[in-house]
């Protein structure tokens, strides 16, 4: 633990008050919706490629109900090549639920958020708190390697446990709620810019006399190494991307024969498809394949 959890709260609000980046979805004007949809989009995906999507996104469907009254379909078509498609469901789902449990509205409370679909724990306290000021603790990767430098001392974060990554936060988090958002946001603005899991710029860093890591000596990491990603080149998940390239493409049903020259394994193609349609992101019919109407 840092010499005093509440000096290294207030370096880290003071550092971000000048230091965030200015990302639109961070606005003081921004609606509880534009939050959730920024959340969405950032699970498992750069800030470089979401920005502009969210852009076009809001100015579309500025709110739940906007989204709501078009097929899932167009949510698919509309998230494009953004990855992991199944979240442009999730959030045309969840903005149905919005309108028809919550009056259209974002809730705020915790519960509600999490009884959306799609919205996990992380999601939920994030939007509970970016959107609304509500005292949460919010923990992403980035946050995880803060804390575990700075408070504990290891290059790395243990692998990832709700329970104890939330206590951990919580520990250092501040009481005031307005502090607490913004050490909150802080805290991952650090770790996304600063403090980097292969090359951290600690001379850039507002709280390096206060990290446990950089006092021990930059001890390196001892415990299971992180796990790499697939290969992507000739993966399924490629194929995915290819066949839900052709459907985007497409107000008809694609028929199989069309889909043939994207793999030559016809049978990978055929359990590539049925991953697809068992993720509700293709419905199958006598014509061939199409997204979710």
């Amino acid at each position: 633990m840092p010499r005093s959890p509440a000096e290294f709260a207030d370096r880290v609000v003071a550092w971000f008050a000048g230091a965030a980046r200015p990302l639109p979805w961070r606005a003081a004007d921004v609606s509880p919706w534009a939050v959730l949809v920024s959340e969405f989009m950032l699970q498992q995906t750069q800030v470089a490629r979401v920005q502009p999507k969210w852009e076009e996104w809001m100015l579309r469907w500025p709110t739940p109900a906007d989204l709501a009254g078009v097929p899932p379909s167009e949510a698919v078509r509309a998230w494009d090549r953004l990855g992991y498609p199944r979240r442009a469901l999730w959030l045309h789902r969840a903005a149905t639920e919005i309108v028809e449990r919550h009056g259209g509205e974002v809730p705020d409370d915790l519960d509600a958020l999490l009884a959306l679909q799609g919205i996990g724990p992380y999601t939920a306290r994030a939007v509970a708190a970016f959107a609304f000021g509500a005292r949460h603790p919010v923990v992403d990767t980035n946050t995880r390697r803060v804390l575990a430098r700075v408070v504990d001392g290891r290059a790395q974060a243990a692998p990832p446990s709700a329970a104890r990554d939330l206590a951990a936060m919580s520990a250092v988090l501040p009481a005031d709620p307005a502090a607490a958002r913004a050490f909150n946001a802080g805290a991952m603005e650090l770790g996304a810019t600063v403090c980097a899991a292969r090359l951290p710029r600690c001379d850039a860093c507002p709280v390096a006399d206060l990290c446990a890591w950089r006092a021990a000596g930059y001890p390196a990491h001892h415990g299971p190494k992180r796990r790499t990603q697939a290969r992507f080149e000739g993966s399924d998940r490629q194929l995915r991307g290819r066949i839900m390239r052709e459907l985007r493409g497409s107000h008809r049903p694609v028929a199989r024969d069309e889909l043939a020259p994207l793999d030559a394994d016809a049978a990978r193609l055929d359990r590539v498809l049925g991953t697809l349609v068992a993720d509700g992101l293709a419905v199958a019919s006598d014509d061939g394949y199409a997204l979710p109407s």
